[in-house]
């Protein structure tokens, strides 16, 4: 029997994600210990019931003594939670985590981080629509992409063993830089869902009459835009917050695209919505042939 990857794993944050990857560090064994902190004492009690590890009360009795600390709270809580851990972790441990920005990680937790921890931002490219520990499920990394974002003099021994926890769970693993992951990010992913809470709030305006014939008369295209809107709204109010400056360069980009289409279907012009719509049919064949979609 092998030794399992890290001797002790916390969690700091256990709905969707914390959840979901603590179940799959116990499905492949990659743990001695997993130990659990989240702020919400019914996340606590949720995730004791469910026996996803040991739940402590505090987040600086999770992280001491851990060789791996997860972070997956909803990133507005990254800048509180540096200086309450930094005086726990463990020389030579691996500090993370799961948010959706990563510059804005940098920035809050990079001055806490200890001389000795290993600090390596990630991200992985999963989820549902639900929230919650009752919400994950061991499956959720297998075929997805995990992107890790290791600063500056990072060891690159620390970086492989947290590349091998993610494939490990199934994920394909992506090394990237920061600003990068965050540009990439903010096209496919943040933008769609800004334009889904958006076109949902819009009907949510309607009168009344016909906000009933919305629900009632939902197709595939609507349907989806709800599920997307369903989203954490804490979670997705910290992302905007935290990526601000490339959203609002592709949503510039958007809006000149959306006017250009506004204008063509004004002016009868065929050519123009056709060669459009033929270019992003093809894109949607990529993502298919890529196991993505």
């Amino acid at each position: 029997m092998t030794d399992p990857l890290f001797g002790r794993i916390a969690f700091i944050g256990i709905g969707l994600i914390g959840s979901s990857l603590a179940r799959a560090v116990a499905e492949q064994k990659l743990a001695a210990e997993i130990v659990i902190f989240d702020a919400s004492a019914d996340a606590r009690a949720a995730a004791a019931e469910l026996k996803l590890g040991h739940v402590v009360d505090s987040a600086a009795a999770a992280v001491a003594g851990s060789d791996l600390v997860i972070l997956a709270t909803p990133i507005g809580a990254y800048a509180d939670l540096g200086p309450v851990i930094a005086p726990h972790l463990k020389k030579g441990a691996i500090l993370t985590d799961v948010g959706s920005v990563k510059q804005a990680v940098i920035r809050d937790l990079g001055p806490h981080v200890p001389e000795g921890v290993h600090f390596i931002p990630g991200h992985p490219i999963a989820g549902t629509e639900h929230s919650g520990p009752r919400a994950g499920f061991a499956e959720l990394f297998k075929g997805r992409w995990a992107i890790i974002t290791p600063v500056t003099g990072t060891d690159p021994a620390a970086t492989a063993k947290l590349q091998q926890l993610w494939s490990a769970v199934g994920s394909m693993v992506e090394v990237m830089e920061p600003g990068h992951h965050d540009q990439v990010l903010a096209i496919t992913s943040h933008l769609p869902h800004l334009i889904a809470y958006t076109i949902v709030d819009t009907a949510t305006q309607l009168e009344t009459s016909t906000q009933s014939e919305v629900i009632k008369f939902s197709a595939s295209g609507f349907r989806d835009f709800t599920r997307i809107a369903a989203s954490d709204p804490t979670m997705w109010r910290d992302i905007f917050l935290n990526n601000r400056e490339a959203v609002l360069e592709i949503l510039g980009r958007f809006t000149e695209d959306l006017t250009a289409l506004q204008r063509a279907i004004r002016w009868g012009e065929g050519d123009k919505l056709f060669d459009t719509f033929t270019r992003t049919r093809a894109v949607r064949r990529g993502i298919i042939d890529a196991k993505q979609a």
